[in-house]
């Protein structure tokens, strides 16, 4: 193992740089900040530099008042200046990889981020990707864009990678109680890895290459968009029956053996689930490999906010016309203020052709995104009075439901928040 390298990162004197302070970025950067090391942020994005040196984090996940102390200790800084990068000795990459169309990748930021890199790389560096990519990214196209620089990778630099593995708003684990899987492109470039991540992260599970550690986050997030493709099928199916799925999934999951629990809902969102399996889905299409499950689970995730608005136009006589519609929830995910890729906003994309709609969203104030320019709604039982349906798409915590079912007309619940509760004006999904 490189020597030098491997005490710096032992003493915890090794400069660390992470390039993107998203949802990911941020949360590691800090990390490592809290341990001591010295950590260079860097994004594109000025607003957000300037957000975070005005000591404000934009990030759930990192309260302003642990932004605050690594940065007044001198443990963190951000910049959206490049040359920073030749104060680093490791440069972790945490940039977006979203999709050109809907099947196909674009890495134009991963290959933004390593050209920059590579302009100030030299001799012991060790460069991270942990974006989330195709099987081969790092060692086709990384490797050979670094060795540009003039230095040989697995000999005077090393290379690694290591996926990502956040879940925003989970405050059981967080980045440093999420173990950590490290692949290098060779066994020191991934001793090396393992190590410095050990400074933060008590398990980190080395394989033997960045391929098998960049297919791992790819089964990971495979498992969930399938799994959650059966259970909305499933649901759909149910329904078709007169049956509650529900019931069904409550009852199968005492089954302490061969079975996991997955929920029906209006889709996929945020980064991960409904864009990376699309990324083995591409590759594997250059091997003449068909991966069936991910197709048919991402159009069945996809389709789900048509889905719903079919069900709700049975349930208000078989038309939306002069119709006015409350959608409650309007982020990806419960409790956590992300839009990204929110079934929410494509299901009032589509009522709105339709009906009249409002949204309520205890987190989202104003929704200006996708050609939707909207203000919440107050939730007041008068006002609830008023809608020929709500419909709840989200299961935010900070909702009063109770409120909801005593005054609402309709109530078509998307997330099954009224267990084992029954009404007339109550349908579930």
């Amino acid at each position: 193992m490189s020597a030098k390298l491997k005490q710096k990162i032992e003493k915890r004197k090794a400069v660390i740089a992470v390039i993107g302070l998203g949802y990911v970025g941020l949360p590691l950067a800090v990390a490592f900040a809290e341990k001591r090391f010295r950590v260079l942020g860097i994004d594109t994005d000025a607003q957000r530099v300037q957000r975070l040196k005005s000591l404000k984090s934009y990030i759930t996940d990192i309260p302003s008042s642990l932004l605050s102390k690594v940065v007044k200790a001198k443990h963190f800084d951000a910049s959206t200046d490049f040359e920073r990068l030749r104060e680093a000795d490791v440069v972790i990459i945490c940039v977006p990889t979203p999709l050109k169309r809907k099947y196909t990748p674009d890495i134009s930021f991963i290959v933004s981020a390593v050209k920059s890199i590579t302009k100030f790389l030299r001799k012991d560096m060790l460069v991270i990707l942990e974006s989330t990519t195709y099987p081969g990214t790092t060692d086709e196209l990384i490797k050979p864009e670094l060795e540009k620089s003039g230095l040989k990778a697995g000999r005077d630099f090393h290379v690694a990678f290591s996926p990502e593995r956040i879940d925003p708003g989970n405050k059981n684990f967080e980045v440093t109680k999420i173990p950590k899987v490290v692949g290098g492109l060779t066994e020191e470039c991934t001793s090396l890895t393992g190590l410095l991540y050990r400074q933060i992260i008590p398990h980190v599970h080395l394989v033997s290459s960045c391929k098998s550690a960049e297919m791992t986050k790819l089964l990971e997030n495979s498992f969930r968009i399938v799994n959650i493709g059966w259970i909305n099928e499933i649901a759909q199916m149910c329904h078709a029956l007169g049956i509650n799925v529900w019931e069904v999934i409550d009852a199968a999951k005492t089954k302490p053996f061969g079975f996991m629990p997955f929920y029906p809902g209006l889709g996929v969102g945020g980064h991960c689930i409904p864009e990376d399996p699309l990324y083995l889905y591409w590759k594997a299409k250059h091997f003449d490999f068909s991966c069936k499950f991910i197709k048919l689970a991402a159009d069945t995730n996809s389709n789900m906010p048509q889905y719903a608005v079919g069900r709700l136009r049975k349930l208000l006589g078989n038309s939306l016309k002069n119709k006015k519609l409350l959608v409650l929830g309007v982020t990806y995910k419960k409790d956590v203020k992300d839009l990204r890729k929110s079934p929410s906003i494509r299901l009032i994309e589509l009522l709105k052709k339709q009906a009249r709609v409002d949204y309520y969203d205890p987190l989202i104030p104003y929704l200006k995104i996708d050609g939707l320019d909207l203000k919440a709604v107050d939730l007041t039982a008068q006002g609830l009075r008023r809608y020929d349906a709500v419909v709840i798409a989200v299961d935010h915590t900070a909702v009063d439901y109770d409120l909801i079912l005593k005054n609402a007309r309709l109530i078509f619940d998307t997330r099954n928040v009224y267990k084992n509760k029954s009404a007339k004006e109550l349908v579930r999904l």
